[in-house]
């Protein structure tokens, strides 16, 4: 929120620079993002009038004006301003000023002569003196600015603009009345609030209001102003306040809402009285009604949308934005002001589901004071009647104090606060922040019981209140101690993988951890196909982030995608997290997956380049799956999975569990992500894959081992992994190790056969193997493949 320092020091008797007051806050919890001036840097410019004007000699777009500066003499200056003309008032930079050029530095202004006539001095427009982008011609001045009188001093241009980055739970400080009560509290100053007289009604004009969801809004007041003079300027402190604000001026009666909304935090609304057709009633919408809004967006309203509507219809949504066809317009002299409380359980979100974000919205979904509307209402009623004319009707009231929020008060006691904070606060200064933040202490044995101001919905707790008083305190007063207490060290299990052990294992086969968001867009998950098991989000951040990630496939592929997009040729990624498939219920499944693509090792002399391959992810996965020790069984199938690429691609089984895949991404899939190489990776479940054996210790055998390779012709469709487990099964205890060193299809094989040669390592813990011992278990595996597995030996096995 942007805020006038010179507009919070007419409520706090401030006495700090825009900078010190930045600090101030931002050490109290409310983060200033920015200071900024109030207007460019210029010097030497003044209200200025220009008192006739005639046609230039030779050009058709410049006048020349009579200028008084207030120096007694007139100036000629050349000008070509449309809106020049005689009487008018407007900025003027004599010559000598300084104005502010922006990116090329300050200029001054000189006596200059433009087309053969000279001109001492310039009349200005708003941009070139940094108060607007408006150059559509020179600044009007009211008419009754006195001549001559600095620019900066007439319009209190020495101010700055302090940008808050408030958190949800302070939305008492939208506007100056809440803001500047936290200021003076943090700053020890004296809080001055507006007295706001009530406007006594000259008419009594009424019409009726009718609360039927009286929970959604359970107070509503209205009041009718008639004759108020629809072409009435705004005027220039009010302009100026809007724009400090980061608001841009429209019309009087808008200008006067936005202005309350600023200054008391209450937003306004203001209806054209001959638009609405009967009275008010606060209702849903219903299915099939439609609303055009301010803004040209059409609405399709339903039972989960809050309305106002007349006998007709709907002629605002509630808390977001009033119709079109009911606003204010050029030609309205009668209008309805509104000023409701809504529940902010019934606003929130639905802007956002909209597409639209308002300053009402903003404030509506977060809480506005519920004891405000009526202060509101008298406000912005003698704003109009002084800037618009007309006669006011009564206050119209419609409540249903039931459903507004109740003040309760809480208990602080004053040892338990100095217990948290580590401090030695007394009774005298805790009393006196309270105070300071109109917390209404009521002293009790050992402490208050404090009852916050209506707007400061944050508030209900013990903690709260020590909350507060540590920030108006000052944080950086509190004594520093270091927190004391025992820790209890969660039980770790020795028959698991820990999650550590696993994320080491990947950063040292040269993958980097990533971490990606756990929304994903809806639609990158159907361009691969998981959009299965998805939960939609009921608000999301974005229109990107709208579903929970059903795999870490698609944010993996993501960052991988940026990353290329950054011309870097090798990445290799990593994520462990969940995702969350939704079912009958909602499963949170822990995983780990990887991606990689590139070549398969960095740019070296040692090893020619090439690209990354399926067996390369598989090494790295079984290298990772070793974690768990001998334990249990591990195997590879086939798979078909429709992001993946048929034949290049497996399902892992773990124990007889199917853990997850490994393989190619598939071209389709590939080409909608714009991805211009080929991807592979894997992605597993932890709790399937972390099962493991006990460490423990074996003796190392200090007798020799024997090696038995093995050539066999086998059917294509047998996967190695039958082979491997026949042959543990075979070989038996002997068997320390076994591998795989050389495979082959194709000329001089028979077809639908591959060859694969393997090799036994047998060993033996109390004594030497015998030839007798080695040919016996050979002859049991070679057999037992041959019978099993239809494998035909090929020649006799090598010694």
């Amino acid at each position: 929120m942007k805020v006038s320092v010179n507009w919070l020091k007419r409520w706090v008797d401030l006495d700090l620079d825009a900078d010190a007051l930045a600090a101030e806050l931002t050490a109290a919890g409310l983060e200033v993002d920015t200071v900024t001036p109030a207007a460019g840097a210029f010097t030497g410019v003044v209200v200025g009038e220009i008192v006739a004007c005639e046609p230039h000699p030779d050009a058709d777009k410049l006048q020349l004006c009579r200028v008084s500066d207030g120096g007694g003499e007139l100036l000629q200056v050349v000008c070509g301003a449309p809106n020049a003309r005689a009487g008018l008032k407007m900025p003027f930079a004599r010559v000598g000023a300084e104005l502010d050029g922006g990116e090329k530095g300050p200029f001054r202004i000189k006596k200059a002569k433009l087309r053969g006539v000279e001109s001492f001095g310039m009349c200005c427009s708003a941009r070139e003196l940094g108060l607007s982008e408006d150059h559509g011609g020179l600044m009007e001045l009211p008419a009754d600015a006195t001549v001559g009188e600095d620019l900066r001093a007439f319009l209190d241009l020495d101010d700055h603009v302090v940008d808050i980055e408030l958190t949800p739970n302070r939305a008492d400080c939208l506007g100056i009345k809440g803001l500047s009560r936290d200021v003076a509290a943090i700053t020890h100053a004296q809080w001055t609030p507006r007295a706001i007289e009530p406007v006594s009604p000259a008419l009594d004009d009424r019409l009726d209001i009718t609360l039927a969801d009286s929970a959604d809004c359970p107070r509503y007041v209205g009041r009718i102003l008639r004759g108020i003079d629809p072409s009435a300027p705004s005027p220039l402190w009010l302009r100026e306040a809007l724009r400090r604000s980061g608001i841009r001026s429209i019309s009087a009666v808008v200008d006067a809402t936005n202005y309350v909304l600023m200054e008391l935090g209450q937003p306004m609304h203001a209806f054209d009285l001959g638009a609405l057709k009967g009275g008010i009633t606060v209702r849903r919408g219903r299915k099939g009604e439609q609303l055009t809004l301010l803004d040209g967006k059409v609405v399709d309203l339903d039972e989960h949308l809050l309305a106002i509507c007349d006998d007709a219809g709907p002629v605002a949504l509630a808390g977001i934005m009033g119709g079109l066809d009911s606003g204010v317009g050029n030609e309205t002299t009668d209008v309805l002001l509104e000023s409701a409380w809504f529940a902010p359980a019934t606003i929130m979100g639905k802007a956002r589901d909209l597409g639209l974000h308002t300053d009402a919205s903003h404030r509506f979904e977060r809480g506005v004071d519920p004891e405000g509307q009526v202060a509101a209402m008298e406000r912005i009623t003698g704003l109009l009647l002084k800037i618009c004319g007309g006669q006011a009707g009564p206050l119209l009231v419609a409540e249903a104090p039931e459903h507004l929020p109740k003040r309760a008060p809480v208990n602080l006691r004053l040892a338990r606060l100095n217990r948290v904070l580590g401090s030695d606060l007394d009774a005298a200064t805790v009393e006196t922040i309270l105070s300071g933040l109109g917390m209404d202490p009521v002293a009790v044995e050992g402490g208050w019981n404090a009852t916050a101001p209506s707007a400061r919905f944050d508030i209900a707790i013990e903690e709260d209140l020590i909350e507060e008083v540590a920030r108006i305190h000052g944080y950086d007063q509190l004594p520093a101690a270091l927190p004391s207490g025992e820790l209890t060290l969660p039980d770790l299990s020795e028959t698991r993988v820990p999650g550590d052990a696993v994320r080491d294992a990947l950063c040292a086969a040269d993958y980097q951890e990533a971490i990606t968001y756990a929304f994903v867009d809806r639609a990158l998950l159907l361009k691969l196909h998981l959009e299965g098991g998805a939960l939609p989000l009921a608000n999301p951040i974005s229109s990107d982030m709208d579903v929970m990630r059903t795999a870490l496939l698609p944010g993996l592929l993501k960052a991988l995608g940026r990353n290329l997009r950054y011309q870097a040729e090798r990445v290799r990624l990593f994520e462990t997290g969940k995702v969350f498939l939704q079912g009958e219920g909602l499963d949170e499944v822990e995983r780990v997956a990887a991606v990689a693509c590139g070549p398969a090792l960095p740019e070296q002399w040692g090893e020619a380049t090439r690209k990354v391959d399926f067996f390369d992810l598989k090494g790295d996965l079984e290298r990772l799956l070793s974690l768990r020790g001998l334990v249990g069984s591990v195997r590879f199938t086939p798979a078909d999975r429709p992001f993946l690429h048929p034949g290049q691609a497996a399902d892992v089984w773990v124990d007889g569990q199917l853990a997850g895949w490994v393989g190619a991404l598939h071209p389709a899939c590939q080409k909608a992500l714009d991805l211009k190489v080929r991807v592979l990776g894997f992605e597993v479940d932890l709790k399937v894959i972390s099962n493991r054996e006990i460490p423990s210790t074996k003796q190392i055998s200090s007798f020799p081992s024997v090696r038995r390779d093995l050539a066999f012709l086998v059917p294509e469709a047998v996967a190695y992994s039958e082979i491997d487990a026949l042959v543990r099964e075979l070989a038996g205890t002997l068997l320390t190790d076994l591998i795989i060193f050389d495979q082959f299809s194709g000329q001089g094989v028979e077809k639908g056969y591959k060859s694969l040669a393997i090799g036994l390592i047998l060993q033996d813990v109390s004594s030497t193997l015998t030839d007798e011992v080695v040919e016996s278990v050979i002859d049991r595996v070679v057999k037992g493949l041959e019978t099993r597995l239809d494998a035909q030996l090929r020649g006799s096995p090598c010694h």
